[in-house]
């Protein structure tokens, strides 16, 4: 099989889309040859049966040779593929979706946030197949949606040796830093737990960068924060790190703290139960995760500092090897990426 990739960047090094390089090689070991439109590349290692085709964004050109690019591609292209499969952005599905089923080629959208707009609605009448990870995370009702999972690299975080340290606690958050994360919640919690231990040696560490305008003023509130609840010595913004990278971060802590109040199952707690991390969230995404992972009700940092108070002086911070096995069975991304190419040979 042929197979049309379309997706947003091509980066292994990319610190929001860099996992879906691994995708995009695993895909290429399922098909006899892969091309993959992108808007941006940066840096990837395929092998010989993939074709990358960027629309230049990272040259800096206009979005008029965007579009022509694109077009070009998809014509030019047309007799090395048989279906088309689009990542997470519905406007390629859009431009190209009448040629591709005309030409009756299978046209899948891969798809998961919680944001319904005209796009969405448009490329849902055109696609043949919708694929999500959870169904908060395509809010459309739509006959053509099956729930999939994330695909998460299990094998990638569950073989990393564990390199904490035995005389401290380290908290962790990853993730875009914004105002939908809810940070505030996780910082006056933390606060909380190192009143009531002095003599412990926690630290929170913080993995994410802001992106907008407002993400970079919300980082500026939570700065102020931090120096009013004298934390500075034991708060860090880290930054983004590459998805490689991110295995020896989870293999360095003892709990992930999450947040986020996008209501989507987010694959940042997959990972960390991959790795068989300790995790404490406040989304309801997770309701069916009992004895996977701790839950508290969302902007409640006393009902987080109960929660974290119990894990701490329970001692509960050994590796959860049943998360591991759990997202072995359920959200492994080889299982995934089967079924997708699946539904091409169908």
């Amino acid at each position: 099989m042929k197979l049309l990739l379309i997706t947003q960047t091509v980066d292994r090094d990319d610190t929001d889309l860099g996992f879906f390089h691994t995708w995009i090689k695993k895909i290429a070991g399922q098909v006899d040859t892969l091309t993959v439109i992108c808007l941006k590349k940066g840096d990837y290692d395929f092998p010989l049966n993939v074709n990358v085709l960027s629309l230049g964004k990272e040259e800096g050109t206009s979005r008029f040779v965007y579009l022509f690019r694109f077009y070009r591609y998809i014509f030019s292209e047309r007799k090395h593929y048989d279906h088309v499969f689009v990542h997470m952005n519905p406007e390629y599905l859009i431009l190209g979706g009448f040629f591709w089923r005309l030409s009756r080629k299978k046209v899948l959208l891969w798809y998961t946030h919680k944001a319904v707009n005209f796009k969405l609605r448009l490329a849902e009448k055109i696609a043949t197949k919708i694929f999500t990870a959870s169904k908060e995370s395509f809010r459309l009702p739509s006959k053509k949606v099956e729930v999939l999972g994330h695909g998460i690299d299990v094998d990638l975080f569950s073989n990393i040796s564990d390199t904490r340290k035995n005389n401290s606690v380290r908290l962790m958050c990853v993730g875009r830093i914004s105002l939908v994360k809810d940070l505030e919640t996780v910082i006056l919690g933390f606060h909380k737990v190192v009143e009531k231990h002095p003599e412990r040696a926690l630290v929170l560490d913080i993995i994410g960068e802001p992106i907008t305008v407002a993400d970079q003023e919300y980082k500026k509130v939570l700065e102020e924060l931090i120096q009013r609840l004298n934390l500075s010595d034991k708060l860090r913004f880290i930054g983004g790190k590459k998805y490689h990278e991110m295995a020896k971060e989870y293999a360095a802590s003892d709990i992930l703290v999450h947040t986020s109040k996008t209501g989507s199952m987010d694959k940042v707690v997959l990972e960390a139960l991959a790795s068989g991390l300790r995790v404490i969230s406040s989304s309801e995404a997770y309701e069916g995760f009992d004895g996977l992972l701790e839950r508290f009700p969302a902007n409640n940092s006393g009902a987080l500092f109960i929660t974290l108070e119990k894990m701490l002086s329970a001692d509960i911070l050994t590796r959860n090897q049943k998360a591991v096995e759990f997202i072995e069975s359920h959200f492994s991304l080889d299982r995934v990426l089967t079924r997708i190419v699946a539904y091409f040979d169908s």
